[in-house]
């Protein structure tokens, strides 16, 4: 450990700060800055999506109520693909994505919406003034800068400022603090339509032209070797287009997202396993013989860092009773309690269990002992499991929008988030024709 003291120049400011740009961050941007406040977004990547393009994640899964801009992005997504065929299984409607229109897509939201962008630039430090986070310091090409905000969001999905502010947060689950494993997805082309199956995961019934259930299926060449280890199942999605599909199935366990030795090394594995899974399919799945890989992950899918500790923890209880509440921003909230297993393969509890709708309450958005700090996407306070529901891409948006909304509101009322009245905020997302 050394010492280093150096003088760093502001170059940006804004009112609000928006850290990450993937489906939350773009969301909070977009909806603060049609609130009229000069909005500034940073992602670490050199493009926008975050999971949704760099990640290769299709499909978008998850619903909230009617209004929100998952709405709006969903319907950017698929203005061009109004004949795609719908899917919809246990798991809900399957919303295709082609993540390289995407790109151009949010890049334009964005741009349209006033927001400013600064693309390849990585959070490394934060500045407070005692309990108030007032900026963050960044990595460029320009050595370390340093950008004042008078409201940040955190959408980095690790929750990376709000830890380097000091906040308190979990990680993994109670008995033992791990996570959810690691995964690269790719898309497969060269698909027979006549005969390839889809899967969209461990109870999906779908049966192989003998009879056999393609899960058990799946479960026996992982037990003899054929499919790699702790991947139990090879998910199947169809894309907006013919002959294709979109795999979920490379799986690495032990890995924490947050290090980058474990990076790496879930990178060399599953990029070996994404080979493996290609075998596998040539060889035993009908209609996918002649099957070519089309695209893969730029950046490794992690489904579960930090939660940061919020007012409010999101429990259990809440996902599983669907429960409401009056402080509501997020309204029926609804995905599987999707726990891929920490410890091997398939799901943590047998299968993905169900959810009933439920709210997301502001003060889950509001990180404890910090002022003029917002959380968005799947850091926000929650456990472990309903962290597993709430973690995918719909209601992250609607976590964002409403995050954005919150800082917004709290500028012109010239408050701290947390002393901001979320019956403010619910006026705006009901003005603006969200359900709650």
């Amino acid at each position: 450990m050394f010492n280093y003291t150096k003088k760093i120049d502001i170059i940006n400011e804004a009112d609000v700060l928006v850290l990450g740009g993937g489906p939350a961050g773009i969301c909070a941007a977009v909806s603060a800055a049609r609130q009229g406040v000069n909005v500034l977004l940073i992602e670490r990547y050199g493009a926008i999506g975050g999971n949704l393009t760099l990640g290769n994640v299709s499909p978008i899964l998850g619903r909230v109520s009617s209004g929100t801009m998952y709405d709006e992005v969903i319907g950017l997504l698929s203005a061009t693909h109004k004949d795609e065929l719908k899917v919809e299984t246990r798991n809900g409607k399957e919303i295709h994505i082609d993540a390289e229109e995407a790109k151009g897509i949010l890049v334009k939201l964005l741009n349209d919406n006033n927001v400013r962008v600064m693309l390849q630039t990585a959070v490394c430090d934060v500045i407070k003034e005692d309990n108030v986070v007032c900026g963050v310091v960044v990595a460029t090409p320009f050595g370390m800068k340093a950008i004042k905000a008078k409201r940040i969001i955190d959408a980095t999905g690790d929750g990376t400022a709000a830890y380097l502010a000091g906040c308190e947060y979990k990680l993994g689950r109670d008995s033992d603090g791990r996570t959810q494993p690691v995964t690269l997805e790719f898309t497969i082309s060269n698909v027979d339509e006549a005969r390839a199956i889809m899967c969209f995961g461990g109870s999906d019934p779908v049966t192989l032209p003998d009879g056999k259930k393609y899960s058990e299926f799946c479960k026996e060449c992982e037990q003899n070797g054929i499919l790699p280890k702790n991947v139990s199942i090879v998910r199947l999605h169809r894309t907006f287009y013919p002959g294709e599909r979109n795999v979920n199935a490379t799986q690495m366990n032990d890995i924490n997202g947050l290090k980058y030795e474990d990076v790496f090394t879930a990178e060399v594995e599953l990029r070996d396993q994404i080979d493996k899974v290609l075998d596998f399919l040539r060889k035993y799945v009908p209609g996918y013989e002649n099957c070519m890989l089309k695209t893969s992950a730029d950046t490794l899918g992690v489904r579960e860092t930090r939660r940061i500790i919020g007012e409010y923890v999101m429990c259990d209880e809440d996902v599983e009773q669907g429960r409401h509440y009056d402080d509501a921003v997020v309204h029926n909230a609804w995905f599987l309690i999707d726990i891929h297993n920490p410890s091997g393969g398939g799901q943590a509890e047998g299968h993905s269990k169900m959810a009933v709708p439920y709210d997301i309450r502001y003060g889950a958005l509001i990180p404890l002992k910090v002022e003029n700090l917002l959380t968005a996407g799947r850091c926000i306070s929650g456990t472990h499991r309903a962290h597993a529901s709430y973690r995918v891409m719909a209601i992250c948006m609607a976590t964002g929008q409403a995050a954005g909304i919150a800082a917004a509101l709290s500028i012109k009322k010239n408050v701290s988030p947390r002393m901001l009245d979320a019956q403010e905020i619910r006026k705006v997302l009901t003005d603006i024709g969200v359900e709650l």
